[in-house]
């Protein structure tokens, strides 16, 4: 993607970090979906991911930045000034069920982390879902291109199974919306608990991204360690989040486990590249 169709902000900036283009504030967030509506065309694809800490207060969700917080509906207004019939918004923050309603419309593919506002731990679903990006695991139709319909499922099932690894119930349970009905579905395209075929999927099944496959070495052995690797670092990324919902000698055990992993699979890869441990 060409620098200048990517705005990177966070909360705070760190030094030597040249992907960041900037500070996750209410402002920049507004400035830089204004910049996107002069650039973008009817025809292409905007991108919008938000991967934090949500909060819904019974009547509004927000997503919650240093200083003013974005409610959902603060975000309509800003999404109606893009020219693009293709728009992806992926709320991946706690409580983010509520955008559904507020941001579904035609054109709009709305993916939340949540089924509701009550959900409001903290979330797994946003590492999947960018993973799933430039996840060969993630492409069901291996046709080198991760649609969201794609992306969404993968990123649903590593979150059930990490919950289900750690003995633990799950406290998130996300949703996609692109038929415009202001409903999501957790089974997009798919039959639900009631036995009704979901009408959502059939956008989201087409619009797509290319693999960023090409980051990890060519030589099969060595690729191979570095996915095993990346699945470990995702784990411990997954049980970082879920510490405080844990039993504090199970996460111990877990942790001790995960890090002597990771170890031992770099010891690996820098046998196989044949440099020094």
């Amino acid at each position: 993607m060409a620098p200048e169709h990517l705005v990177y902000l966070v909360d705070e900036p760190a030094e030597g970090d040249k992907l960041v283009t900037g500070k996750a504030s209410r402002e920049e967030i507004s400035k830089a979906i204004d910049a996107f509506a002069k650039q973008a065309g009817p025809d292409d694809v905007v991108l919008i991911t938000l991967i934090g800490h949500g909060s819904f207060d019974g009547r509004a969700a927000r997503f919650n930045l240093p200083g003013p917080d974005l409610a959902a509906a603060d975000f309509e207004p800003l999404l109606k000034k893009l020219p693009s019939k293709q728009i992806v918004f992926v709320n991946a923050s706690s409580s983010s069920g509520p955008f559904v309603e507020a941001l579904s419309g035609p054109g709009r593919m709305i993916v939340t982390a949540t089924r509701n506002g009550a959900e409001q731990y903290a979330t797994l679903f946003g590492g999947s879902f960018i993973e799933a990006l430039s996840s060969e695991a993630a492409d069901d139709d291996k046709n080198k291109r991760i649609s969201v319909l794609e992306a969404f499922n993968f990123a649903r099932a590593e979150v059930a199974k990490a919950y289900e690894q750690k003995g633990l119930l799950a406290t998130e349970h996300a949703l996609l919306d692109d038929n415009a009905d202001k409903e999501g579905s957790q089974t997009p395209g798919a039959a639900g608990k009631d036995g009704k075929i979901s009408t959502d999927g059939k956008i989201a099944a087409i619009v797509s991204f290319g693999l960023g496959a090409n980051a990890l070495p060519m030589d099969p052995k060595v690729r191979k360690l570095y996915e095993e690797r990346l699945a470990l670092e995702r784990e411990f990324d997954q049980l970082r989040i879920l510490k405080d919902s844990m039993p504090p000698a199970k996460y111990q055990a877990e942790l001790e486990r995960l890090l002597t992993a990771i170890a031992l699979k770099t010891r690996e890869i820098r046998t196989a590249e044949g440099t020094k441990p």
